[in-house]
């Protein structure tokens, strides 16, 4: 884990050791604060005018990426949706094609399943993105749906950030074996981001404690701990800056589209 992981995870337990910094000065003396990961580092991107999401189920994302099989040059289809406000994965599904008749029958599922609808879907400018099939789906349910700047990948960042998270993780098979082997490896691992994942942009704390409101407890906790700490030996923060959790405001691109004749 992350030293600010770490220092969330004691804090929720009433157990304050070191600070953020403490943390990483420790590593650097170590010499273990490079880049290990496989990825590109992090680079910052221009955002355009946001709209502020407050509550869930008010802005969806969504997308679809590859999954490999163990024949090269054939992929299975990962059909995912998350909440912008808590990014919680709320569905998913994975077909051997891409189809925005698959599609369809994914927000059907889930609008049914959930018994909610969005006010805004948003999607990149794939062909099963804006098919009409799904539209006017989207369209029935006077949903508002809000599509990327043509290559502009960012504006649908955040299931991208989830794309990367998922592939990235320690255990991702990279091939899978069949339909049925993508799917249980799927569902475990949405389960586990979902209920046990400490998301950094969410305070740390789980898609699931932030969309039952179980988040603001956890804040106020450690919150309370970092005070107590103060009070029991100030010296050890100079600058008097005390760290404190809360979860940031969420914003989002809208770029509406006209509904479908």
């Amino acid at each position: 884990m992350s030293v600010d992981q770490v220092v969330a995870i004691l804090a929720t337990e009433k157990n304050y050791i070191a600070s953020e910094s403490t943390g990483y000065r420790i590593l650097r003396a170590a010499q273990a604060l490079h880049h290990r990961r496989e990825s590109k580092k992090p680079s910052t991107t221009t955002k355009h005018i946001p709209l502020v999401v407050t509550e869930p189920n008010r802005v969806w994302s969504w997308d679809i990426t590859w999954l490999a099989t163990e024949v090269r040059g054939h992929f299975s289809y990962a059909y995912t949706i998350i909440d912008v406000f808590d990014r919680s994965i709320v569905g998913w599904c994975i077909e051997q094609e891409e189809s925005d008749d698959f599609a369809k029958r994914l927000f059907t599922r889930i609008t049914r399943t959930l018994q909610v609808s969005p006010k805004i879907v948003h999607a990149d400018n794939g062909n099963s993105m804006r098919g009409a099939t799904l539209a006017s789906f989207l369209d029935s349910l006077h949903i508002s749906r809000s599509h990327s700047r043509p290559r502009v990948s960012n504006d649908n960042a955040f299931i991208e950030s989830w794309f990367k998270t998922l592939k990235y993780t320690v255990g991702y098979p990279g091939r899978f074996g069949s339909l049925d082997h993508a799917r249980q490896w799927f569902a475990d691992f949405v389960d586990s981001y979902n209920t046990r994942h400490l998301h950094s942009c969410l305070g740390y704390v789980t898609p699931a404690q932030r969309r039952s409101g179980e988040a603001e407890e956890i804040y106020a906790t450690r919150n309370a701990e970092m005070l107590a700490a103060w009070g029991r030996n100030p010296l050890r923060w100079r600058r008097g800056r005390i760290k404190t959790w809360g979860s940031k405001e969420v914003k989002f691109g809208y770029r509406p589209i006209k509904k479908s004749a």
